[in-house]
């Protein structure tokens, strides 16, 4: 009675009835383990957001991606739609609500319904010390990287509920491992370690998961500000096992695995893909 109590507490206590399973029939594979599934992922014109918007779509699922600029919005959709690809996509400063509700109303616009959530968009406008930033500044980064992804999983949650869906953080290894250049953005990116865990848990009943990705140091122009730092790359050669720069792709095969049904009872982790285990 103990064990069913606490089960019930974390929202994961389920009939057998609706535990997941990998189908290996021809259908499945022929469809992909995302088929019939839409997902949305911000911040997925370059880098590591678009690999996480391909691997999807490869995958089976529908994909609508966005980022501030209408270019590369436009670029990223033609790319992708000529390898093949279900993606749309739409402008969006993730840091403004009027771009949220239009991001939010172009998903819908493929099936009424929403499964995934990728929440990849970050800021970082300063490079340099935590007490040297502004208040703006300090808005700005927590404004985009914290307080966006909640307000826009807000908006989206009630086309996300009785579907069994998933939404992924994206955090970076700064949070664990902070960089001095990288200032507030670093805080920034430890409160998403905890906005996962808290969101995890609010989510379970509606049978939501929420997982984070920690990215390392990834080949991303986004990591260029630590190019310039021969102490950091000394350290990083020191540090990572696998003696090499991540690459974008290295992340986007675990976000998939995160929205697919053989991660149906992983929720609240925060997993590092760094070439080296940054924590115990």
């Amino acid at each position: 009675m103990l064990r069913a109590a606490a089960w019930g507490r974390w929202g994961l206590f389920h009939p057998c009835t609706g535990l997941s399973v990998r189908m290996t029939s021809s259908g499945i594979a022929e469809k992909g383990v995302l088929a019939n599934q839409v997902a949305v992922i911000t911040g997925s014109t370059n880098g590591i957001g678009l690999a996480i918007a391909r691997r999807l779509a490869q995958d089976g699922a529908h994909v609508v991606v966005s980022s501030r600029k209408q270019q590369n919005v436009d670029r990223a959709v033609a790319m992708l739609q000529g390898e093949g690809l279900s993606v749309t996509g739409t402008v969006c400063h993730v840091g403004k609500a009027e771009d949220r509700e239009r991001l939010v109303a172009t998903a819908l616009e493929h099936s009424g319904s929403v499964d995934f959530l990728v929440c990849n968009a970050g800021v970082n406008p300063l490079v340099g010390s935590t007490l040297g930033a502004s208040e703006q500044v300090w808005d700005k980064i927590l404004g985009v990287n914290v307080k966006a992804p909640a307000l826009l999983l807000s908006l989206l949650l009630p086309h996300m509920e009785n579907r069994r869906g998933a939404v992924i953080l994206v955090s970076s290894i700064a949070a664990y491992m902070p960089q001095v250049e990288l200032g507030a953005y670093n805080v920034s990116k430890t409160a998403l370690l905890g906005l996962t865990r808290t969101l995890a848990l609010e989510l379970a009943p509606r049978d939501i998961r929420v997982n984070c990705l920690v990215p390392g140091f990834i080949d991303t122009d986004f990591s260029k500000v630590l190019c310039k730092n021969k102490a950091f790359f000394k350290n990083l050669k020191e540090n990572v096992g696998l003696q090499r720069i991540g690459q974008p792709e290295d992340c986007a095969g675990l976000v998939s695995f995160l929205c697919s049904p053989d991660a149906s009872y992983i929720t609240g982790e925060n997993i590092a893909v760094s070439g080296f285990s940054c924590r115990l």
